[in-house]
């Protein structure tokens, strides 16, 4: 008996001493490996399988394979509350800048598309603008960070009531000045630039003029980010140009490249219909 326990643990010993062998072999360290392990996690969680992942780019971080989550919420609504699991499951162990860039992202989607109350909607953004605060603060110069950031805080300021949020405008016209000069050309940039004109009373800063102007500017750069046109037409409801409006609301329609097809699928296209609609007799 004693003789098979001993040649058991040799076994066992001799099973370990291949085993780092080969890791070692692959040129790998144990650390490695086991990052490997947790990219298989990712891969899982983003929806497929590792064979399912082979021959295409494999998601390598919770960030990344949240990402493609995001990418295809038009399929499944649910994929944007897996990617909120899986990003704050991430924050537990890590503090990477990709992290909290993309859980913000996925607290707006998570305010638009799948909350159903106010207070629902204001607590998504609210999670999204202290996990934007928290980017911003390590890494200043980050765009992406400042856009999610600054967005969340926007949106829960509009969705909480314009005259009840004044006492967001100053940080929101800092990030505003900041993405802007970090990026003369970013697109959220100048989309969230325009809402914030249109919607702030002129009294406080608000500015038709400047929104179009910044609504013009983020089409001329991505002539697809189909939301743009949908705020414009927005704009040009509000100053009663309907033919205007009723153009870039049937170029949202007819849009067959949208640079975000599960924003345009969920979001634009039905708020498109809708605004034709609510103009249909107006001349």
């Amino acid at each position: 008996m004693r003789a098979r326990v001993a040649l058991g643990a040799l076994l066992l010993l001799v099973a370990s001493l291949d085993a780092r062998a080969v890791v070692r072999a692959a040129g790998r360290s144990t650390a490695e490996a086991s990052g490997e392990m947790a990219r298989e996690v990712a891969v899982r969680a983003a929806g497929r399988s590792t064979a399912e992942a082979s021959g295409e780019m494999i998601v390598k971080t919770p960030a990344e394979a949240a990402r493609a989550l995001l990418a295809r919420y038009h399929e499944d609504p649910t994929r944007i509350d897996r990617a909120r699991e899986l990003l704050e499951s991430a924050l537990r162990t890590e503090r990477r800048v990709d992290t909290l860039v993309t859980l913000s992202r996925a607290c707006f989607l998570a305010g638009d598309v799948r909350a159903k109350t106010p207070e629902d909607k204001l607590a998504a953004y609210d999670r999204g603008r202290e996990i934007g605060e928290r980017a911003v603060e390590l890494a200043p110069r980050d765009e992406e960070a400042h856009v999610w950031f600054a967005l969340n805080t926007g949106r829960w300021g509009q969705t909480k009531g314009v005259l009840r949020s004044l006492f967001l405008l100053p940080t929101v016209f800092r990030e505003l000045d900041i993405i802007l000069s970090l990026n003369p050309r970013s697109v959220r940039g100048h989309a969230l630039a325009g809402n914030v004109y249109l919607e702030v009373p002129p009294l406080f800063g608000g500015d038709r003029a400047k929104a179009e102007e910044h609504f013009k500017k983020g089409l001329e750069i991505a002539p697809r980010f189909t939301v743009l046109r949908i705020d414009l037409a927005r704009l040009y409801i509000a100053t009663g140009r309907y033919d205007e409006a009723r153009r870039q609301l049937r170029a949202v329609l007819a849009e067959r490249a949208p640079t975000s097809l599960a924003d345009w699928t969920v979001k634009d296209q039905p708020r498109a219909r809708e605004l034709l609609e609510s103009i249909k007799d107006r001349k």
